[in-house]
């Protein structure tokens, strides 16, 4: 096993780094912990491990001061026997002189290995390292990480690309002012964003083969992440209610709605298991929940809520299209690049019954308000989208309010304050900073 560890981390220390998409997630990390990122699947995240790799090596840090091992690797199979302090044995036998020296340490997928959080405590107390993990969302879970961890980690959501992001992957312009032509290119790749989404592997895909992987994504993380983590014993019961709730994305929800459903396909699941499950979901970052916007965290919770899926373009791959429309699919894409900048997204009913789509934290405690809306050329759509958002502004004491749709742009004065009106693209060149 020595010989093998030897020829792993010399090879590693031999290679060039790949070639990546830079991500613009901003990682700190700190003196003591482990910085752990976690993510969806095929999100990015191993590659992002050598992304700080190249970042170090530009501030100086010699390659062989870093230690890559990626435990997915077969060749590492007997480490469950031998123990994972193994590596780092066999790193300090070949470069005894790095015991004076920083390490930084890159494992990915270290969590197939049973007791690794001791093995990865114990260098972090008691050599001179800093510690890089990433891995399947499975079995790498924030809650978990916190506990096993005894405080010494501190994890980062890593998402699909973003719109910028993506701009950066096919070479365009990423800046807020643009000349026409620019403009052009943008709009352009707005345009194919919305066909293809975020995630990486697929950007340079057929459709049918797109299709094809966005499915397997979603049963990988569906049997994977949730039915053999948590010993599911009903399966088929997961695959339905993910299958709902993705042909329902953009929409509300209720638990005892989702229950009764489950049981008119013959399910027989209680209301506790169906929270379970969409619990899992959200641990594995898949699809997500947006409570409605209230002082009082009772009522918040017992409001029906909405439900979005990770990345948008997922959401056409999967849903049967009966129910999901463009507008959906544009108010899925706004919450997903709320939720990479924001923990907490809600939504937010006036006293009427009125619903705005989005209320993100803002400055001095009053809510950021977004209404999404595929047009708001159409007079009786415009008064609907205008209403609900002058009258939750009135209600918050707000003087601000904004709506994303596709193409259009304009300012609208309300008796309250001002409405932006930004086509998607632009919202999403500018991100929570596009909020009033």
């Amino acid at each position: 096993m020595r010989e093998k560890l030897k020829e792993i981390i010399l090879d590693f220390h031999a290679q060039e780094l790949p070639r990546t998409t830079p991500r613009e997630m901003k990682l700190e990390s700190v003196p003591g912990k482990a910085t752990i990122c976690i993510g969806v699947r095929r999100c990015g995240k191993t590659t992002f491990l050598f992304q700080i790799m190249e970042q170090l090596q530009k501030k100086g840090v010699d390659r062989r001061n870093m230690l890559y091992m990626n435990f997915f690797d077969d060749r590492l199979h007997a480490l469950s026997t031998t123990g994972l302090g193994e590596v780092t044995d066999v790193y300090f036998a070949l470069y005894p002189e790095k015991k004076q020296e920083k390490v930084y340490c890159f494992f990915d997928e270290i969590q197939l290995f049973p007791g690794w959080e001791s093995f990865v405590e114990r260098i972090l107390r008691t050599e001179n390292c800093a510690v890089y993990i990433s891995g399947s969302s499975s079995q790498l879970l924030s809650a978990e990480i916190a506990t096993q961890m005894r405080g010494r980690a501190l994890s980062w959501e890593l998402f699909p690309f973003s719109f910028r992001e993506y701009l950066l992957h096919t070479g365009r312009p990423v800046k807020s002012v643009l000349s026409s032509a620019e403009r052009l290119h943008v709009m352009k790749a707005f345009d194919e964003y919305w066909e293809i989404g975020g995630f990486p592997e697929v950007a340079s895909l057929s459709k049918e083969l797109r299709i094809k992987t966005h499915q397997e994504y979603v049963n990988s993380i569906l049997f994977r992440d949730l039915i053999e983590r948590h010993d599911i014993a009903h399966p088929k019961a997961v695959v339905d209610l993910a299958r709902r709730l993705i042909d329902n994305a953009a929409s509300l929800y209720t638990v005892n709605a989702l229950t009764g459903y489950l049981k008119a396909l013959g399910h027989r699941i209680p209301k506790s298991a169906v929270s379970d499950y969409l619990a899992w979901f959200e641990e594995s970052f898949f699809l997500f929940t947006t409570r409605v916007y209230d002082a009082s965290l009772a009522r918040s919770n017992t409001n029906p809520k909405k439900i979005y899926a990770v990345d948008h373009a997922l959401v056409t791959s999967v849903a049967s299209g009966i129910l999901v429309n463009g507008g959906h699919l544009l108010e899925n894409l706004v919450f997903a690049a709320l939720r990479r900048e924001r923990t907490e997204v809600f939504y937010y009913k006036t006293r009427s019954g009125r619903e705005v789509d989005f209320a993100v934290a803002g400055e001095g405690g009053a809510p950021r308000l977004v209404q999404v809306c595929e047009t708001v050329r159409e007079p009786k759509t415009r008064k609907r989208e205008l209403a609900a958002l002058e009258e939750a502004m009135t209600e918050l004491g707000i003087g601000e309010g904004m709506i994303v749709t596709r193409n259009e742009e304009e300012t609208i004065a309300v008796e309250k304050g001002t409405i932006a009106v930004l086509p998607a693209w632009r919202f999403l060149l500018t991100g929570v900073a596009a909020l009033p």
